[in-house]
Order: C-alpha cells, then sequence, then structure tokens
C-alpha cells in the first residue's frame, strides 16, 4: 500500500513537498493518514455515519484547495480545526438559530433564565468563539480539545505530538488570553 512506502516521512516533510512541487499525490498521503481520525471527528459532532462520510470528502475537498492558501506548520492540528469548523458549520446549518419568537414561549422555563440573561449568555458564548479565533492554533486546538471536546492531557499529547508540559502551558496560556480577549471584547460590545 502507499501508505506505508511513506511511512517514515514526516506530515512535515509531505507537506513541505506539496508546496515546492503542488504535486496532489503529497497531500492524498497526508489524507490518507488521517481518514480515521476525520471520520471520528465528524462522526463525533454529526451523530451520523452518512453524514460524517460526506463531511470526510468534504473536508478532503476544502483541504486540497485551501492548503495552498496558508503556511501550515502542523498539519494534524490544522485538519482537526477544518473538520471541526466544518462540522459546527454543517449543525448551524441544519438546526439553524433559534427563532425569537420560540425563545421568548420557553425563556421562563430554561432554569429559570429570563430572556435578558439567555441574550447575555449567547453574546458571551459568541465572543468566545470569535476570541478562539484569535488565539495561536496551539492554543486554540488544545483548549477546544481539553475544555469542548472533554480530553485529558494525555489524550491531547497523544492526538497532538505535543509533550505534556507544552499541553499545560497551551491550555494555562490559552485560557488567559482568551478571557483577556473576551473582557476587551465585551467592554467594546457595552460601551
Amino acid at each position: 500500500m502507499a501508505k506505508d512506502a511513506f511511512a517514515h516521512i514526516e506530515d512535515k516533510e509531505l507537506l513541505n513537498r506539496f508546496y515546492s512541487d503542488g504535486n496532489n499525490q503529497w497531500l492524498g498521503i497526508l489524507l490518507q493518514r488521517y481518514t480515521l481520525l476525520l471520520y471520528g471527528v465528524c462522526n463525533k459532532y454529526l451523530k451520523d455515519e452518512e453524514e460524517a462520510k460526506d463531511a470526510v470528502q468534504q473536508i478532503f475537498l476544502k483541504v486540497i484547495t485551501e492548503v495552498q492558501k496558508y503556511k501550515v506548520d502542523y498539519f494534524k492540528s490544522w485538519l482537526y480545526m477544518v473538520a471541526k469548523n466544518l462540522c459546527l458549520m454543517k449543525i448551524r446549518e441544519k438546526h439553524g438559530r433559534v427563532p425569537l419568537e420560540i425563545s421568548d414561549k420557553f425563556a421562563a422555563a430554561e432554569d429559570g433564565f429570563s430572556k435578558t440573561d439567555l441574550l447575555k449568555k449567547d453574546q458571551t458564548l459568541s465572543l468566545i468563539e470569535e476570541g478562539l479565533k484569535e488565539l495561536n492554533a496551539e492554543q486554540k486546538l488544545c483548549l477546544t480539545l481539553f475544555y469542548l471536546q472533554k480530553q485529558t492531557y494525555q489524550q491531547i499529547t497523544d492526538f497532538t505530538g505535543f509533550n505534556l508540559l507544552q499541553v499545560k502551558s497551551y491550555i494555562q496560556n490559552g485560557k488567559r488570553n482568551l478571557k483577556l480577549i473576551v473582557e476587551k471584547k465585551m467592554k467594546k460590545v457595552n460601551g
């Protein structure tokens, strides 16, 4: 199998070969390495095997068209973020935002929160989502895996290839930086 023939070549080297000669074969090898990972991520978010398979194909196409636009240093981390973002987009398309009329009727029933509380919570979540985009790739990935996917430090080190100290540092610094970014954005929003 072609994959085995290139198993000794690291992701970064395959990417460099792609960037230097534009041969999609190098991307194909990389994508083949992470097909199961992509499927797992998509299945976790979309909770449907067929949708997950379709999403993986869409990610392949997106990677082929998008990777040329960036200088990707950590392919696996970047690929994970592409997959996550595509899945979240699909979920939003499918479920959309709750219309105001519906949220008015159910606002009182939702754990005693008022409509104002719910809007503030939604606004805060939006600011956190925006803030995540401003973090560096390592911090963003580690925070996402730790807080949103509830992975352990060990699972994150296995997944990313970062050592334990790096993971802890990325999470700690990412959390602090995200808090500062969100506070700054809240001040702008609230005047």
